[in-house]
């Protein structure tokens, strides 16, 4: 066989071998290609499905930035914790006027100027202490001015609304007795019933006693009712006007829960002053300047005020140095009754003393 022979079949028996398509050479490339990038197009498909599988789609910080947040939040929150502590351990042991004493130096030397003739490492340390006392001294300031404004607000609830609750006395008048009388269950009785709603009765007798006092005594009422109150009831119970002065809760001092009237606000010497409740020792913080009466609660029969009146007229008729030495005398006893038994005894004795004198003129 000739070599041209042998050529023809060589190229003929590999043409054979190829397998059959009818791709052209272009198209054939192109899926090439395609076949290449599938694999990375599935890599890069799973990858969101893996990430949002784990949760967190962003990447993990390292280990040392977290410890680093940990322990800033701690610092912070111990600081925090601190600085409240050390205030209301401050609130709790010292006045706005102790703490105010003790940190004005300080806050004083936060404001210094500093000096030009220092040196430049002195300045800079002045300097850097300025700065860093700065804070601590507007926080203390801050605090100052909180705090007094705070117990302005509850001085107004828990003290008196004035340190002179009632006006001067005119000078014709520095020997009258003041006398302090109590509202509820002392000269009236309030009381509530569904079929009539409130309604307000006098006590027994008030109306003379009132009447007869008032020509001898400042007449006071003190009452821990609100004024709304102590007013509409004022107007009627005293129509004759022997009441000289009203007084009403504002005027109380407020103390664990309860508020009690402060006689020492009153404007008047102390030895001239009587307080007179049915609840005297409960609600009053001069107890040696009460007189306790029996509360009233619609009894028919009380006789409490006018049995008072005897006494009271003695007292200020008779000009007593000082009335708490005299109520002392009364403590623990009916004193209306014991008053009247004292008088008779007196009255004996003056009796006795005449008759004697008598047999010796004879």
């Amino acid at each position: 066989m000739s070599r041209i022979a042998r050529s023809r079949l060589a190229l003929t028996l590999r043409s054979s071998a190829a397998p059959f398509s009818t791709i052209s050479p272009a198209a054939a490339a192109a899926a090439s290609l395609a076949s290449k990038e599938a694999p990375a197009a599935a890599d890069a498909s799973s990858a969101p499905k893996e990430a949002a599988a784990a949760g967190d789609p962003s990447p993990a910080p390292p280990s040392g930035t977290r410890s680093s947040f940990r322990l800033l939040k701690a610092g912070i929150f111990t600081a925090v914790t601190a600085a409240l502590g050390a205030t209301g351990y401050v609130t709790y042991a010292y006045s706005v006027d102790e703490v105010d004493q003790m940190t004005r130096e300080f806050r004083k030397n936060s404001k210094l100027p500093i000096s030009e003739d220092l040196s430049g490492f002195e300045k800079f340390k002045a300097m850097a202490y300025s700065e860093t006392v700065k804070v601590p001294a507007a926080a203390i300031d801050l605090y100052l001015d909180v705090r007094s404004q705070i117990e302005d607000q509850i001085q107004g609830f828990v003290e008196p609304s004035s340190e002179k609750l009632l006006p001067d006395l005119p000078p014709q008048e520095q020997h009258v007795f003041t006398i302090v009388l109590d509202l509820n269950e002392t000269l009236v009785y309030s009381d509530w019933k569904r079929e009539r709603g409130w309604r307000t009765f006098k006590r027994p007798g008030v109306d003379a006693f009132l009447e007869h006092l008032a020509k001898f005594y400042e007449v006071v009422v003190y009452s821990d009712q609100l004024s709304m109150y102590v007013d509409p009831v004022m107007e009627r119970l005293d129509a004759k006007g022997c009441v000289r002065h009203r007084l009403s809760r504002v005027a109380t001092k407020y103390v664990n829960g309860k508020h009690y009237r402060d006689l020492s606000k009153l404007n008047r010497d102390p030895a001239r002053v009587i307080y007179i409740s049915g609840h005297a020792l409960d609600s009053c913080l001069q107890p040696e300047n009460c007189l306790p009466i029996k509360p009233w609660k619609l009894e028919a029969e009380d006789t409490q005020l006018i049995d008072l009146i005897p006494l009271l007229e003695f007292v200020a008729t008779a000009r007593v140095s000082d009335i708490r030495p005299v109520l002392a005398s009364f403590e623990g006893r009916d004193i209306a009754a014991e008053f009247l038994e004292r008088s008779r005894r007196v009255y004996e004795q003056k009796e006795q003393k005449q008759q004697h004198g008598r047999i010796w003129r004879r």
